[in-house]
């Protein structure tokens, strides 16, 4: 018997109806082994020496391949075939030397592009021995991850209260999206005027014409910059006479894009489809890892983390064949295409992410699928065939109009394009994020000399705008041209910014909230070349070559290790004063934004003589008046509406405290407040004064004298009940916001404004309660019955619900809590399965494994065992600068591996 290791089970359950009873095929969970989250992980003084720790799952799935091993004739390792991949293989094999598991069986390593049965047999029939210079690389990666958040997160503790971490990537992809919100708060709009005017031809056909050019001068966007300007040149255009000067036609041809890679995919599923680039991978990685398709279990599509944009010979014939086939043979171009990737430091030359059949089209498999498997599936195939279409040939037609007015002479412009054969673009059009469209009208026919009607003159004001926040998907773009991080990364380290709460995501823009910018600019101020593009990039580029095995990881630690720990001992004897100017600098315009009045923006507006400035407090960064105590004026670091109430009158504001205004009933200080637990609103002072949160989702800096008043009148009655006739109140708990009849709670959807809700709603949340139609709480009324997601291999089913505490995943009597980046809808049975081991491995849930033990299964299975207790890492001197910055979890994917 033979013995194939890949990563998950989902692979593992495909491969094994490929293969015959001569194989058994098993799962690692991804990595078994972790570098622990406490001192002497990595340790510089003794060579960079890693002690990986194996606990938990790892543990156990190390265990069951140990097993499996005895008495097998060969071991083979079939992770992906990635850099992370190649990791993991390497521990499992290490992992098992350690438990000289391996007793001199042969260990081979095959690695596949495709989960399908020729894929899987080709590469069985060539084996390798793990690549150790890839192994190498990855080693290189995890120790600067490791060095550089651990080493710099307590120092941003220190130094900057309320941070929670810095990464080697996480902080320059967070640098990118605060540097963007810094040009917009710098933005001036400025006016400017456009003059069209609407002519009609000898046939009566009209087209739109642009003032270009006035008496011999070119005329820009920006040239005309005043109304009384813009009113001139129409008064002009009234009266002028119009004749076509020229007439331009070139031919334009527009060629496919490459197919799909990591990065592209993710763009264009955020655009087209709106997915985060983080479900974009997880349902990519289902329609690798195989899906049923009518009884038949196979890999729908290539390997989804890949720099690569060729295609496999065959591919590229298959998609030449159903080209020809569904759109005829003038869709077929006379040669195959060839396709080279741009982006900066592009490796792991893999092929491009593509359907593993190209015949089998979307409409085949959608009745398998769910349905974001669908569209995504789709998206990939429809971007695979187009990559091999016939260019699109289009006409361009450029019209130059002459307007004479007595002896001034106008010059007008109008641009138009036809599509003289579709081509590729029959089938597919890629998305822009902030592009304008750059497709024209079709113009009427014209020649040099017709007379032209005037038919309307059109001066319309303008004015100039900012730079569009990011995007996720414009962020990937320009990481992935400054060459910051790895495509299998991007996702990852865009979920650590929002878990961070560095950045949120409004109206699908990255928008940094104020403890990202402080960080930003800490890191800016501090360690600027950590942060710094082109070194990020040139450390990526230092990481290949070690891939490559051009140079060695070890020296190239030792190299960033002594710069490193130089710019940490600078900040040592750094003082608060020193912090906090270098932050009002860097954040001048979004801490002291310009004044109507134009005077400073910096003058305290209470006291007219202190200076204000960045202040450090218990709950993070406020702004304070230099004169403090005589002076207590304080605000947030984002500007109120009115800045005059950003206080309370005789200075009894304090840090975290803005007025709003006064209560008209009682005549106190209505007040906004930085807590422990987040922000609230406060009614006067006191022993118990009146208090209430704000509901989530809700901004601190939306939040005015109205809104806050509505929420300190909750809880509210807004209804009545149809049949008992009491109140129905609508207020906001521990738990969010809530409707309430008697004993009877019910919880507001997330889309629901608490503030809003009205009676009939909140009736229909009610009913549906006592019913057992709505979700629990407070143990009132029946349990939702949740989503099946599947079986768990030990028996058992897995069925995932929502809580009060959050959605989670059940399994007899184990409840595992979905991570904040994971939703009841998204949950995998892979994921599912991960959550409830873990979870019972850790002896939670009443009882954990013992609990889940009773729920019924095969007998031979048993129930996750405990892992056993692991020994203290010792302590070393350059480990110890990070001894409690260590995060309470690990990283657990491969994503989050350069994260």
């Amino acid at each position: 018997m033979k013995l194939l290791v890949v990563e998950s089970p989902a692979k593992a359950k495909t491969i094994n109806k490929y293969l015959g009873s001569d194989y058994e095929v098993i799962a690692s969970f991804g990595h078994i082994r972790d570098l622990p989250a406490k001192d002497g992980s990595v340790d510089p003084e003794d060579d960079f020496k890693m002690l990986w720790e194996i606990e938990g799952r790892g543990a156990k799935q190390v265990a069951e391949i140990a097993k499996a091993a005895k008495g097998a004739e060969k071991i083979i390792l079939a992770t992906d075939p990635d850099r992370e991949g190649e990791a993991i293989s390497w521990h499992v094999l290490e992992a098992l030397n350690q438990k000289r598991a391996i007793k001199g069986i042969p260990v081979e390593r095959v690695t596949f592009n495709a989960v399908t049965k020729d894929a899987v047999q080709k590469a069985l029939a060539n084996p390798r021995q793990i690549d150790q210079a890839l192994v190498d690389a990855y080693l290189a990666r995890r120790a600067l991850d490791y060095l550089v958040g651990f080493t710099l997160s307590p120092v941003l503790w220190r130094k900057l209260p309320g941070a929670r971490s810095a990464g080697r990537v996480q902080s320059v992809a967070l640098r990118l999206v605060c540097e963007r919100e810094r040009e917009i708060e710098a933005f001036r709009a400025r006016e400017y005027w456009s003059l069209v005017a609407t002519l009609a031809t000898d046939t009566g056909a009209t087209f739109e014409a642009r003032l270009v050019g006035a008496d011999g001068k070119k005329i820009t966007r920006l040239d005309i910059g005043t109304g009384a300007e813009a009113e001139a040149f129409k008064a002009a255009l009234e009266t002028a006479l119009f004749n076509v000067a020229q007439v331009e036609a070139k031919p334009v041809k527009r060629h496919p894009y490459p197919p799909f890679q990591t990065s592209t995919l993710q763009q264009e599923a955020s655009r087209k489809l709106g997915m985060a680039p983080a479900r974009t991978m997880q349902v990519a990685q289902r329609l690798y890892e195989g899906v049923d398709i009518g009884g038949e279990t196979v890999g729908l599509i290539t390997y989804m983390r890949t720099d690569g944009v060729d295609m496999d010979g065959s591919a590229i014939t298959a998609a030449r064949s159903v080209i020809g086939k569904e759109f005829g043979t003038a869709y077929v171009p006379s040669a195959p295409r060839k396709y080279t990737v741009k982006a900066k430091n592009a490796q792991e030359a893999h092929e491009a992410i593509r359907p593993t059949d190209l015949g089998r089209l979307p409409a085949m498999v959608v009745r398998h699928l769910e349905p974001e498997q669908a569209k995504l599936y789709e998206l990939i195939w429809k971007r695979t065939i187009a990559s091999q279409m016939e260019s699109a040939s289009l006409e361009r037609t450029t019209v130059d109009v002459a307007a004479k007015v007595g002896s001034r002479h106008l010059e007008l412009r109008a641009t138009g394009q036809v599509v003289l054969f579709d081509g590729f673009l029959t089938l597919y059009q890629e998305s822009r994020d902030d592009e304008e469209d750059e497709d024209s009208k079709k113009l009427p026919p014209m020649k040099a000399g017709d007379g032209l009607e005037k038919r309307a003159i059109a001066a319309d004001q303008h004015f100039t705008e900012p730079p569009p926040r990011f995007s996720e998907a414009s962020l990937v773009k320009r990481m992935e041209e400054l060459g910051i991080g790895r495509p299998s990364t991007y996702a990852a380290t865009l979920a650590t910014l929002r878990d961070r709460e560095y950045v949120r995501i409004e109206k699908k823009r990255l928008v940094p909230e104020d403890k990202g910018m402080l960080v930003t600019a800490f890191l800016e101020s501090f360690f600027g070349r950590y942060v710094e593009f082109d070194f990020t990039a040139s450390l990526e580029e230092k990481l290949d070559r070690v891939s490559n095995a051009e140079i060695d990881w070890k020296a190239l630690l030792r190299e960033f290790w002594e710069e490193f720990t130089q710019a940490i001992a600078g900040t040592k004897d750094l003082r608060v004063t020193e912090v906090l100017e270098a932050l009002n600098g860097v954040l001048g315009e979004h801490i002291f934004p310009a004044r109507g009045d134009g005077g400073d923006p910096r003058t305290c507006p209470t006291c007219g003589t202190g200076q204000l400035s960045l202040k450090l407090g218990k709950f993070g960064a406020f702004v304070g008046c230099s004169n403090y105590p005589e002076c207590r004026y304080t605000r947030p670091l984002t500007v109120p509406a009115n800045d005059g109430e950003a206080t309370a009158e005789g200075g009894q504001g304090a840090p975290g405290v803005r007025v709003l205004g006064k209560d008209p009933v009682t005549d106190q200080d209505v007040t906004l407040r930085d807590g422990r637990f987040g922000p609230y609103v406060q009614l006067g002072e006191g022993e118990k004064p009146k208090r209430q949160s704000l509901p989530k989702g809700m901004s601190a800096a939306a939040v005015d004298l109205d809104k806050a008043l509505a929420l300190l009148a909750l809880p509210k009655e807004v209804a009545k009940h149809p049949e008992s006739g009491e109140p129905i109140l609508v207020g906001i708990g521990r738990y969010g916001p809530y409707v309430q009849h008697g004993k009877i709670y019910a919880n507001i959807d997330k889309d629901d404004d608490v503030l809003a809700l009205g009676g009939n709603r909140a009736i229909d949340l009610i009913v549906a309660k006592e019913s057992g139609a709505g979700g629990g709480r407070f143990g009132r009324g029946a349990a939702v019955p949740g989503r099946e997601v599947g079986e768990h291999p030990a028996g058992g089913k897995l069925v995932v619900r929502a809580g009060k505490y959050g959605p989670y995943v059940n399994w007899g009597k184990v409840n595992a809590t979905l991570p904040k980046a994971m939703t009841q809808e998204s949950l995998t049975l892979e994921q599912a399965v991960e959550l409830v081991n873990a979870k019972a491995e850790a002896g939670g849930a009443k009882g954990g494994a013992k609990a889940a033990a009773k729920t019924k299964r095969p007998s031979a299975a048993k129930a996750p065992a405990k892992a056993p207790a692991k020994k203290a890492a010792g302590k070393t001197a350059a480990s110890k600068t990070a001894a409690k910055a260590a995060p309470k979890s690990k990283a657990k994917t491969k994503a989050d591996a350069e994260g």
